[in-house]
């Protein structure tokens, strides 16, 4: 057994990270302000984007951009049941109305045949979420969107690297939401970032953001002069700190070498469980790129004679941090009680959900890490 426990999701964090950090506190900007800039510059870059609006959070993100959309009460958008809820929370944030659409059982995306079903006169947009690093199937979704003249707003918190036939995940839509929270592949501790389409949007983005004060007021405080700001509608504290892209800066130089050590980790996996009666991620399809931020194994008590919430237990008992992603959405009780949702009606989710496990997918992870997660895996089997 290991001396020390694994946490899950521990982010890579190295020297010249902290010290971006300490230049930052030196410097006296810490709020809002230039770093905050270079980060939406460099990572539009990195999309092929022309426009990044960072953000405070992913959830955050996916609020705005809803907004941005012009969706509120009366309008319907369409979601997956397999996802956290901050998805599903954004669009009722914003007054609208969420529908969801089952997933596809092997790659745990939305289905856009499901999403077809659900398409009615109030829907005003699809909202996909490329699940653990696996782009959804594009394609039929942005046709479905073109014929029924509907926004796509990508929930891209797990695809920073991801890509579909040769095109970024987040670029396909109006509007693309990344995270950059502690667990996800690039940090700044807490954080997110909106790729919009149409400059109108980046505008508006930039004003919701910070309190519906006119487009860079952080400026207000720079050696150029003061300047008057003008509130032009109500918005909200969701602006990032440059303490937090001072983080992301630097974890930005690194994003593709630390997506070929997770490359490797899923690799390592998938060879050393083949055998085990465990259903391991589906292979990846071809002509894409998986971001490879989860690693998920469904465990079926049928199969294992061990039930999910037995091996979380086991493996936390060896010291191994895992995690839950998700529970389907309908399985909780406020969207229940408020929507009628019953888990029985996405049949897929409601399986997956009661099955799946995370095993650690961290940059940060040493070989022999790697090592004591499989044997963990084996024996919590046993």
């Amino acid at each position: 057994m290991r001396e020390e426990f694994l946490v899950f999701g521990s982010p890579r964090i190295e020297e010249d990270e902290i010290d971006e950090v300490v230049s930052c506190l030196r410097s006296g900007w810490i709020g809002t302000g230039p770093r905050v800039a270079a980060f939406e510059r460099l990572f539009a870059k990195y999309k092929g984007a022309e426009h990044a609006v960072a953000v405070n959070s992913c959830t955050a993100a996916l609020h705005l951009s809803i907004l941005a959309a012009d969706i509120g009460p009366g309008d319907e958008v369409i979601t997956t049941p397999m996802t956290f809820c901050a998805s599903v929370n954004a669009i009722i944030h914003a007054g609208a109305t969420p529908v969801l659409a089952d997933v596809d059982p092997l790659t745990m995306n939305i289905d856009p045949a499901r999403i077809a079903e659900k398409i009615t006169s109030k829907t005003k947009a699809i909202l996909p979420v490329h699940f653990a690093g696996r782009c959804c199937d594009m394609d039929p979704i942005c046709a479905l969107a073109q014929k029924h003249n509907l926004t796509i707003i990508e929930d891209c918190a797990h695809a920073i690297e991801t890509e579909y036939k040769g095109r970024k995940a987040g670029c396909f839509g109006d509007f693309g939401c990344f995270s950059f929270y502690v667990t996800k592949n690039i940090i700044t501790g807490e954080g997110g970032l909106i790729v919009a389409k149409y400059p109108k949007h980046a505008a508006r983005l930039k004003v919701l953001a910070l309190h519906g004060m006119s487009s860079d007021a952080w400026k207000r405080f720079g050696d150029e002069g003061y300047k008057h700001y003008l509130v032009t509608e109500a918005g909200f504290k969701y602006n990032m700190m440059d303490l937090q892209a001072a983080l992301g800066l630097k974890q930005m130089a690194k994003v593709e070498a630390y997506w070929k050590r997770r490359a490797e980790i899923w690799q390592h996996y998938l060879t050393a469980l083949n055998d085990l009666p465990v259903t391991l991620p589906a292979p990846v399809e071809p002509l894409t790129r998986h971001g490879y931020h989860l690693f998920t194994l469904l465990v079926d008590k049928e199969r294992t004679g061990v039930s999910r919430d037995e091996f979380l237990g086991r493996m936390t008992q060896a010291k191994i941090g895992v995690g839950v992603h998700y529970l389907s959405v309908p399985e909780h009780p406020y969207y229940q009680e408020r929507f009628g949702w019953n888990p029985d009606d996405y049949p897929h989710a409601r399986d997956i959900g009661r099955q799946t496990v995370s095993l650690p997918m961290s940059a940060k992870l040493r070989d022999q890490d790697v090592e004591d997660v499989i044997r963990a895996v084996r024996q919590s089997l046993a």
